[in-house]
């Protein structure tokens, strides 16, 4: 890789990680778009994108346990059976065509969910405890699959159905990227057994944007006008990879 295309890079994943973490996602979405707008080979994004999500989820999640919007009750359920299919879905690897039009649909998923989720309902109630389990394991196998921690299909549910309040949502979904992107990776790991070169550089970035947009989404700012923006990210990038 070139000097300039990592600067660039290390620049997209730091304003990812801020932006993503501040509503309790860890950015692996937005990593996957700008990796793929760099036209990085999709065996180096999955890893790339579960090591960020790693640090940058670890992170958010604490923030946001600190600010009193973690819910033990809640989480559990969604994660139980999201981690063994998770790990599933990370020691899979498609082909590269097959891989390229998934991601599309997912970013275009995203973008979608992000741009409608402005509003939550006033009074939250948890769901039963299958529906959650059933919705943590499929949640969990597409994160492995395609090298997200789910955050990005979890938290717009939990708004959407009156599981949650945004915070709370935040929160959850946070420790539920963690634990995610914890066991894709390492289904990721038994089946390429490598991990890229200039994986450091990125790491301290989104280290640094991670605290940042954590500690502002979990005490400052209000999450829907960066949802709206990430949103436009994602659309161009899930467009992009469906169509060229």
């Amino acid at each position: 890789m070139s000097t300039e295309l990592l600067i660039m890079l290390i620049g997209g994943v730091f304003i990812i990680a801020a932006l993503y973490s501040s509503v309790g996602h860890a950015g692996a979405s937005g990593y996957i778009a700008v990796m793929s707008l760099m036209m990085l080979e999709p065996a180096v994004i999955k890893p790339t994108a579960l090591s960020l999500n790693i640090l940058v989820a670890s992170i958010a999640s604490w923030q946001f346990y600190r600010a009193g919007h973690f819910s033990w009750s809640l989480f559990w359920p969604f994660a139980v059976l999201a981690i063994p299919f998770a790990y599933l879905g990370g020691h899979l690897n498609l082909p590269a065509d097959l891989f390229k039009t998934l991601l599309g649909l997912v970013l275009l998923y995203s973008s979608t969910r992000l741009f409608l989720n402005s509003k939550a309902a006033a009074d939250t109630k948890p769901p039963e405890k299958i529906t959650a389990l059933a919705t943590g394991a499929g949640i969990g196998f597409l994160s492995g699959l395609t090298g997200t921690g789910g955050g990005i299909f979890l938290t717009p549910l939990l708004l959407f159905m009156g599981w949650a309040n945004p915070k709370r949502a935040a929160a959850v979904s946070a420790l539920f990227v963690l634990v995610n992107s914890a066991a894709g990776l390492a289904g990721n790991i038994t089946s390429t057994r490598s991990l890229p070169s200039f994986i450091i550089p990125l790491l301290l970035a989104v280290a640094l944007g991670g605290s940042l947009g954590s500690y502002m989404g979990s005490r400052r700012v209000q999450p829907a006008v960066i949802k709206r923006l990430l949103a436009l990210v994602l659309l161009i990038a899930g467009l992009k990879l469906i169509f060229t």
